[in-house]
Formats: C-alpha cells, structure tokens, sequence
C-alpha cells in the first residue's frame, strides 16, 4: 500500500500501482467524471499514471488554469488529427495551448481559406465522437528522430534533433495520428464536447522571419456547449473593444505600409492622449524628486558593449553598420540606461548626492518579429516612461517603496489599478547563455526583492526564467480584452551595470562603494498604455484625457457666431472643444459627437442664445438640460481637475 497526500490535507492508502484515474474515482465519482490530468509531487502527469510511492496529488479540472492547458493541448492534437486527415501531405509544426485557448502551426503547399476551417471543425466533431483513446508512449532520441523523418516530419524531427542525448522522449497516439508531445493529454477525444475554430493567421516557424511563414488556426474548446455559447459572447464584447478597431474608428492612430509594420502613426486626437498622459507624468515624477535627462537616440556599438546589451540583446536591436566592413558600428538605443550612467558618472558622486533619480520620456527602438506585432501594444518604436534610481544599499527599500507607490498612485488615477497583476520575475540558474552568470549576486538581489514585496504586500505571483538579464524585475501585469497578458511596467533592481560601468560613490567613511540601480517605468510604454485605456474605456475616455472633452453644436447659422464665443471662453481655459459649424439637423450632430465619444456635448440655439445658457448632454450622465454658462463651466473645470472618471 501508498500513502497519497490530497489538496485537502488528508491522507489517503491505495495499492500500489493504482493509476490516478482508478485512485480519482475511488476519492469521488463527481471528481473523477471532472478530472483532466493531475500533478504528483508537483509534476504534471495524465490519469493514465501509476502511482508506486507515496506522493502528493493535486487532481486538475477544467476549472484549474494547468487544466484547461491540458485540456485545449489535446484539442490541438485533435485539431492537427483533422487537419492530416483532410490535407494528408500536410507537415506538422507546433500546436501549443495558450491563455485562451490553442493554436496548430501547419506547412501546407495552398493556404487555408475560410471553407477550410468549416471542413476541418466538422472532422474535429467526428474525432470526437470517436471517443479515440489517447496514449502515451516512449522513444530513444534515435528511434524518435528515425520515425519523424521517415514520415516527411521535418519541424518535428528538427525539435527531437535539439534535444539532449538522454532525454525522455514522448509521443502520444490517437488512432491512427501521433504526435510528439511532452503531454499531458486528456484520456479519450471524446471528453472534448464543444470546439470552434477562432481564425486563420501566418506564423513563421519559430518567430524568425527568415524561417518558413506556416499556417496558423487558433481555436477554443470547452466540457460544456454552454460554456462555449458564453465565450463567444465574450469574444464579440472584445471585438467592440477591440484597440485596433476602436483607434481607427475614433482617428487616434493608424498604420501604412509603405512605413512598415510595428510603426504607427499617432493621428491628432491619438497623441493628444499622449500629451496629456506624458505632461502628467513628468510633472508627478519632477514632484516627487526626479531630475530630467535628454539623451540620443543612438550610440556607438561601445556603449552597449560595456552594459551587455550587445552580448545579451543584440538580436532585439537595430543596427547601422557592421563589425566587419564598418570603422564605427551604431545602434538605436532599445533601452535608456546606458546614457543615464553615463551621466551619472560625469562627476564623482558623494553619499549625500544620493539617491539620485533620473527620470527621461525615451523614445526606444526593439527589433520584433512580424508575428509579435500587433496594434500599439507590441511595435518597433516606442515612446517609455524611463527612469533609473542609484541609491545605496540603505536608501534601496525606502526608494522601491517610493517607486511603487509612484505606480499605484499613476494606475489609479488612470482607473486600471483594480485591472493589473503583479509578478515576480526571477532568473533560471540553467540558462547560462541569457543571463549574467553570479549566482551569489542574483540569490542576493533576489532575496532583497521579495522582501520588499513582502513588506509592501501587494499580492504577486512568482515566475522563474522572466527576469531581466541583469537582474530581478516586478512585472505589472494587464490582460488585453482578448485575455491575452502584457507587461505594461516593470521595476528592476539591477546589479551587474554599476560593476560594468564603475559606478562609485564616496560614503560616510570616505571609502568608494558600488550603489544599486532600480530601473523603472512609471506609466511604461504610451503607446501600450494608450491601447489599454481604449480598450478599458472602449474608447470613452474619462474626460481629462479625453482628445476633445466638449462638442457645441448650433441648432442654425444664428447661433454659430455665440457657439464660437462659447467655444473661446472654454479654449481659454485650457478645455479641449470644437465647434460644429456644418449646415447639418442637430439629431445628425448630436449622433455625430455621441459616436466621436465626446464627453459633453452643447446645444445652442435661439432661447439658449436669448437666454445666455446652454443645453448640455452628457456623455455620462445624458441630458442636463439648460445650465448657466458658468455653472457649466465650474462643473467641467473640476471634473477635469481632479482628474475624475
């Protein structure tokens, strides 16, 4: 007999050899009719596993995070199962589940059209009402590698050819399809009750645009057709919400291809966003002790050298020149914080200079590939709010403290502070090559952070490998309306550059030390942030970041003359307003302004101009009916002012 430890705490006894899917029903028929896969002793495994020792078992359902992955990585497989049987001389790539669902990377010689997905859902739907059994079975590197290119599979024989001389290789079988698969997968196809395929995209094998662009189709499976019904639902709330969609709509950006992909273009209204939220940035950071810096958009290959970024980031990087045929070799700076250390080492700094925080809205360049790109949230260019602190080992609490209530305070008055998630990035001890290798420093640094955090006590999440390559990070997490998660801010206490750079200061006993370096972003990337407030908003913003906050609309030509004097007064007063002076019924110009999200809209006509009031709708609260001018104008100005949403 084992002993199995459950979630719960209780200890059960079963045989030895009991599969968990025999241990689950003996626990509870509900559970095992709802059971996916498990977890023993923290490793996920099927239901098919025998357990021979004793062991801790967490039993996984739909409802569990690991659950659903397992449950969407089996719909691939099902997915590629239909795929092979309707395009036999289709070659298979990658199908991993994602945040929301699943997606198959296929090379077929005719891309796939929408008749296409109608054809292969309807197989889907017969391999699942197969109820095929799903098994797992083992393979030498050798013997794996032999197979995958005997039958054509080259992406798959390519991975196996990556993999350690030892490793455990595993496939799974249903049917007549297999697949290289690490699993775990769910024990029949006929556990899957409701699949829909979502779209169509390209995907170039492994990211790398010089590799082969493959045939992608995202789809999404669930237990129950209900369930399905509900997300679909979903899905089309996102569409409305949608960035890329409302951004053009309302003229805040758009993008050309004759300028390239990942390079919007911000349209008037869009960057008055940007403006707004950069002005109010700067001068929240100026008040609480930041000191402003300039710095070029480029630097000589050196400067990057000395920091790390050539050794560790160069792929992300664009270029000028090359090592090889060109004296000096430029790059467009990915991050700004070189050039502040530099600063930072104009002059010897004294113990009482610190903590010094230099704060810079950069405009930054990363190389993304063509299939990370999307909207404002990834592109090349970019615009941060970038600051870096150097503070002594004494001041690195108080001032990370400071940082995050510099973030708290920018998230909430933004209205997405209810919105964001915290993670805990840290390094993979394995991965030598992305990392800086000082265990000693990076066990340090790190345990320095989750104190921090532990004071602080904001809820995180821990994820090991997602650090910076110089040191721990703090992700602020935001999940766009497709459900996919961004990082929108990280917070860095970095290590290493004050060794690479020199960095010093004079401390009390006149002895040179190395200070720290918290990297820091306050509202992150506008660009990113912008996307994530149309989004919030479905782009009807709170009416101090609104582009244009009041629309007058005169009934007729008689009142346009007042409708500008009206309009002045407001302009005067810092309001953003339009007048709208078209020749148009006011039903079609209040539609108009309703539509253009504009949050306050004033009707003048002849009572209003005889009565020096205005008729004003709002876009929040509906009609108001006639106001005085000053009693709207005081309403308007303190809404604006405290930044109210």
């Amino acid at each position: 007999m084992i002993k199995v430890a459950l979630k719960d705490g209780s200890i059960k006894e079963f045989e030895k050899g009991i599969t968990v899917s025999e241990a689950v029903k003996e626990i509870s028929a509900a559970l095992a009719r709802e059971a996916v896969a498990a977890e023993v002793n923290g490793k996920m495994v099927d239901l098919g596993y025998r357990l021979n020792d004793d062991c801790e078992l967490k039993v996984l359902t739909f409802d569990d995070k690991e659950g659903k992955s397992v449950f969407w990585h089996t719909t691939s497989h099902i997915m590629a199962q239909a795929v092979k049987r309707l395009f036999p001389g289709t070659k298979l790539a990658i199908g991993p589940a994602i945040e929301n669902g699943f997606y198959y990377d296929f090379d077929v010689q005719t891309p796939f059209n929408a008749d296409d997905l109608t054809k292969i859902e309807e197989e889907i739907q017969k391999i699942i009402k197969e109820d095929l059994p799903v098994e797992r079975f083992v393979l030498s590197r050798d013997e794996a590698l032999k197979i995958e290119q005997e039958n054509g599979e080259i992406y798959k024989a390519e991975l196996i050819s990556e993999l350690p001389d030892d490793a455990e290789i595993s496939f799974y079988r249903q049917g007549e399809f297999t697949d290289l698969c690490a699993g775990p997968h769910l024990p029949n196809t006929g556990r899957v009750k409701a699949v829909k395929l979502l779209n169509l995209a390209g995907a170039y094998w492994r990211g790398n645009e010089k590799n082969k662009m493959l045939q992608r189709i995202y789809g999404v499976s669930f237990p129950k057709r209900s369930m399905l019904d509900e997300h679909l639902k979903q899905l089309e709330e996102a569409k409305k919400r949608d960035h890329n969609k409302i951004g053009r709509e309302l003229e805040l950006f758009m993008t050309s291809e004759p300028v390239g992909q990942g390079l919007p273009l911000l349209m008037p209204k869009g960057a008055k966003v940007i403006q707004i939220l950069q002005r109010f940035v700067e001068d929240e950071e100026e008040r609480r002790g930041y000191v402003i810096t300039k710095t070029p958009y480029m630097a000589k290959s050196d400067l990057y050298k000395i920091s790390g970024h050539w050794q560790h980031y160069k792929d992300g990087m664009f270029i000028i020149g090359s090592e090889e045929k060109d004296e000096e070799v430029l790059a467009l700076r990915p991050m700004t914080c070189p050039f502040q250390f530099m600063i930072y080492n104009s002059k010897l700094r004294s113990y009482r200079d610190l903590p010094i925080r230099m704060a810079e809205t950069s405009t930054l360049f990363r190389n993304e590939a063509s299939g990370e790109m999307h909207g404002l949230i990834r592109v090349r260019q970019f615009t941060i709010s970038e600051g870096h602190l150097i503070v002594t080992p004494e001041q690195l609490e108080e001032e990370f403290m400071g940082v995050l209530d510099l973030i708290n305070y920018i998230m909430d008055t933004l209205g997405i502070k209810e919105d964001i998630s915290y993670r805990f990035s840290k390094w993979d001890p394995n991965n030598k090559e992305k990392y800086i290798d000082n265990p000693e420093a990076w066990e340090d640094t790190q345990a320095k952070m989750k104190t921090i955090l532990d004071k602080v006590g904001i809820p995180y999440q821990e994820a090991d490998g997602e650090a910076a390559f110089y040191g721990p990070k703090l992700d602020i997490q935001f999940k766009n309306v497709h459900g996919k998660e961004d990082t929108i801010i990280t917070v860095q206490i970095d290590f290493n550059s004050p060794e690479c750079f020199d960095m010093t200061y004079i401390d009390k006993n006149n002895e040179k030390k190395r200070p720290y370096v918290i990297h820091r972003t306050s509202i992150g990337c506008y660009e990113r942030t912008l996307a994530m407030l149309i989004e919030k908003y479905a782009g009807a913003f709170p009416t101090w970041l609104a582009p244009v906050q009041v629309k007058v609309l005169p009934i007729s030509e008689n009142q346009i003359a007042y409708a500008k004097q009206i309009a002045d007064k407001l302009f005067k007063l810092g309001v953003r307003v339009e007048v709208d002076e078209r020749n148009e019924k006011i039903g079609y110009k209040i539609r108009e302004a309703q539509l253009a999200k504009i949050p306050y809209m004033l009707v003048i006509g002849e009572r209003e101009m005889q009565n020096g009031q205005l008729a004003v709708r709002s876009r929040k609260e509906g009609d108001l009916g006639a106001m005085d001018t000053d009693g709207f104008i005081n309403k308007l100005i303190t809404e604006i002012s405290t930044r109210a949403r």
